[in-house]
């Protein structure tokens, strides 16, 4: 007998009231998860409509109490519906819930409250607007020409908006309105962001170079192909820092609107801010809708509920818009698809790309995947044949990519400068200023840096049998987060002698600190996870900087994520190779792709850009081919590592991570695992490394361990997790443990 758990009501407070109902024989076949049904409910047996979240040949009541499903709507497809199923989908494959799941994927239904939102609203034509930038239009009246330009193209501006990104000041206020320009309305907000959300009126869509027209073409080419099977392959579309991948996007959506579909445009978080999400409203108004994780829950549900009810048709968002209830979704685009932040965390630990593939399969749509630097995983399915690859190789207009000079700090320091900055970027620096122009200065650290290398000749201290680097520890010893090698940490390195050996201690302060001792009248701003805490904060530092209120930018990852800084000659990388020791066997990975997008950031303009990457690998390939734009080089080099070592993607690798409060209880649980696995395959098919303390060992008095298992097939893989989920439910000793799937 087949039993169903139904919710009746699509929200999250209601998913952990599922109600277990009989399938009938009949319906065997027809009734999935996701599937809209009618069932007997509550006093009278009242018919409602439910939805399917999951199925099983066993029941915890018996048969006597339960009722059987009345009908399955075969007709009736809902958006509620489909998410559901993509929540099915993404339980299997990630190794999580159903409840787990279906709160990831279906939104919050809570009341909003209303509140009153000041927006400014031009009064004047365009003409009169156009004649009076032509009168102020010199640098003088830089805050009024920035609110004309702006009110230009849209007919209404988010007060906070015009005043946090435009610089908009009581002057020009009356100056607006005295001249009959513009006016401050008051209007009722339902929780929407800043970025706007009111009419606006539609720009002319900028003139397609002829390396964008190819493209543009070569992806229409592919939305049209479908094969035999019903599959359409997910189109990858590689263009440089600079080469217009937004307008390509927006030229796409445009025909998918044209049809009467919806499109979803995920963006990394940190990419959000107000400059990049307008040129989406300029270009196609009231239709967008956006996401961000500063909106409330009761603001998120506003957006989502304005998707389901056809008030917008573009969701621009992080991860989570990925799971927008558009009733006709036709197309996903994956931004930056590169970046980490599309990897969940939390259970269901799932990846956007995958799970947009998976959700535009189940819904007849289109994916298309962007990045300057694409992530191992989507360029190697683009070599197989399982992506279309689509390239742009040049900038738009007529810039190009900045040169990149490597600097080599092992000589600096062995001359004498014991100074972050090298010389020659110092030199570098003050001819940037001295010419009027900005500068961007950025150090590679993703988080703390716990490895140890020697600051003489460069060498990093890994473990012997993974090839990563070792992490130090306050206990004075290194340890190997794969597998749990230990070793105590050294104090002198084993190939040179030096005694300057350590972890990497410089932060953004330092940085900050070197440079105004240096130049002095220099105008420096600081973008850090210090500096960015506050709301707004991310925003005001970059318009700041856009405005040439600063003339250097110093911060970390965050400054080199898709800004576009006319100004910028100048970008320095400060320990360029820093990541080459701290993202694992993705470390080298990570330093192209981060170095790669820093030096994209300078000569964006009219005037020609240059870059420097300081490090202490000057001859890792992944910093010559970032120095050199080669991603091609630096992918077939990286692919070598990968295979000789079985990492993704030349194999699979899932990591079953356990925790637990009982560190004694946990190395137990976690050694029974590693024991049972040996027995389900022999070592030759299937490679189990740990279990070995996580790389956060322990937070909140919760001890965390990991055991990594490596196969060529990621279906054997999934075998081993339903094997391990069955023996973890029989074992009593198991019960104060929490363990999670993560597929790498």
């Amino acid at each position: 007998m087949l039993y169903a758990q139904v919710i009746v009501d699509i929200s999250q407070e209601a998913l952990d009231h599922t109600f277990s109902y009989i399938v009938p024989e009949e319906m065997t076949g027809a009734v999935f998860i996701g599937a809209v049904v009618r069932i007997p409910f509550g006093r009278g047996d009242r018919e409602r409509k439910g939805y399917v979240v999951d199925l099983s040949d066993t029941c915890t009541l018996p048969p006597q109490m339960l009722k059987e499903i009345r009908e399955v709507c075969t007709r009736e497809s809902t958006g509620d519906g489909r998410l559901i199923a993509l929540a099915g989908w993404m339980k299997e494959t990630y190794g999580s819930t159903m409840f787990q799941a279906s709160r990831t994927v279906l939104p919050v239904r809570e009341k909003v409250e209303t509140r009153q939102a000041r927006i400014l609203v031009r009064l004047a034509d365009p003409q009169v607007i156009t004649e009076q930038l032509e009168k102020y239009s010199s640098s003088r009246y830089r805050a009024r020409t920035r609110i004309l330009q702006a009110l230009l193209t849209q007919e209404s501006i988010p007060w906070a908006a015009a005043s946090r990104e435009l610089g908009m000041t009581p002057g020009v206020l009356t100056y607006l309105t005295e001249n009959g320009l513009a006016e401050v309305r008051t209007e009722i907000s339902q929780g929407l962001i800043d970025y706007g959300g009111q009419e606006t009126k539609k720009n002319t869509a900028p003139e397609l170079t002829e390396n964008q027209r190819a493209a543009l073409n070569q992806i229409l080419e592919e939305f049209a192909v479908t094969d035999p099977r019903g599959l359409r392959r997910p189109v990858l579309l590689q263009g440089v820092t600079g080469s217009g991948k937004t307008l390509i996007y927006m030229e796409v959506i445009e025909r998918v609107l044209a049809a009467g579909r919806q499109v979803i445009v995920l963006i990394p978080e940190i990419a959000l801010t107000y400059q990049t999400v307008n040129r989406f409203y300029a270009r196609f108004g009231s239709r967008v809708s956006v996401l961000n994780s500063r909106m409330s829950r009761g603001e998120r549900y506003e957006q989502l509920r304005r998707a389901r009810d056809g008030e917008s048709s573009v969701m621009v968002g992080p991860r989570s818009a990925l799971f927008t209830p558009f009733p006709d979704l036709g197309l996903i685009i994956i931004d930056e698809e590169h970046e980490t932040t599309y990897k969940s965390e939390q259970s269901p630990r799932y990846h956007a790309r995958e799970t947009a593939v998976q959700r535009a399969l189940m819904e007849d749509a289109r994916v298309l995947l962007g990045s300057a630097t694409p992530s191992l995983e989507a360029y190697s399915r683009a070599m197989e044949g399982t992506y279309r690859l689509v390239r742009m190789d040049a900038r738009y207009g007529v810039f190009t990519l900045p040169p990149v000079k490597i600097v080599d700090m092992r000589q600096e320091f062995r001359k004498g400068n014991r100074s972050i900055l090298s010389r020659t970027l110092q030199q570098e620096l003050a001819d940037c200023l001295e010419h009027g122009n900005q500068a961007m200065l950025f150090l590679n650290r993703r988080g703390y840096a716990a490895f140890v290398s020697c600051r003489n000749c460069g060498e990093v201290i890994k473990c012997p049998h993974c090839d990563v680097a070792l992490s130090e520890h306050n206990n004075g010893r290194m340890i190997c987060h794969y597998c749990g090698y230990e070793t105590p940490r050294l104090t002198v390195c084993p190939v040179c002698g030096s005694p300057h050996i350590g972890g990497f201690k410089a932060g953004t302060q330092q940085v900050e600190k070197t440079v105004r001792d240096l130049l002095p009248q220099s105008r420096i701003l600081r973008m850090d996870y210090d500096t960015t805490r506050t709301k707004g904060s991310y925003e005001k530092i970059l318009s700041s900087f856009a405005r040439h209120e600063a003339d250097i930018l110093i911060g970390t990852q965050m400054i080199v994520k898709g800004h576009d800084f006319p100004d910028v000659t100048l970008v320095g990388a400060l320990a360029a190779d820093l990541s080459l020791g701290s993202d694992g066997f993705r470390g080298a990975e990570r330093t192209y792709q981060l170095l790669a997008q820093a030096a994209g950031r300078a000569g964006r303009g009219s005037k020609e850009g240059k870059a420097l990457f300081q490090t202490y690998h000057p001859e890792h390939y992944s910093i010559r081919a970032a120095a050199r734009q080669d991603y091609e080089a630096f992918y077939n080099e990286e692919m070598s590592f990968r295979s000789l070592m079985d990492y993704p993607p030349a194999a699979h690798l899932m990591a079953v991570l356990g925790s637990c409060a009982d560190q004694d209880q946990l190395t137990l649980a976690m050694n029974c695992l590693r024991m049972f696995i040996g027995k389900l395959h022999p070592p030759a098919s299937l490679h189990v490394i740990g279990p070995a303390p996580a790389a956060v060992e322990k937070v909140r008095d919760v001890y965390y361990r990991v055991l990594y298992l490596k196969h060529a097939q990621a279906s054997a893989l999934d075998a081993v997790r339903e094997r391990l989920d069955r023996y973890i439910a029989m074992n009593e000793g198991f019960e104060d443990i929490t363990i999670q799937y993560d597929m790498q």
